[in-house]
């Protein structure tokens, strides 16, 4: 992998990272995990699945009465 390539991956890597990082703060999770991005393969499924799987900190839940 030259050098090109790595600022060709690197670019990419932040177009991702940038509007991951905003989900995740709107969300109400660590925006920190948006770091994940940068994990191949594996990374933006695991975003995926935590962003479809788990409760949303911010997310009001209605009471059945």
């Amino acid at each position: 992998m030259g050098v090109p390539e790595f600022f060709r991956v690197a670019i990419v890597g932040l177009m991702l990272l940038v509007p991951v990082f905003f989900i995740y703060k709107r969300v109400g999770f660590n925006p920190a995990w948006a770091l994940l991005v940068f994990v191949p393969g594996f990374g933006l499924l695991a975003i995926f699945l935590q962003l479809a799987l788990m409760p949303w900190p911010n997310q009001k839940t209605i009471k059945e009465e």
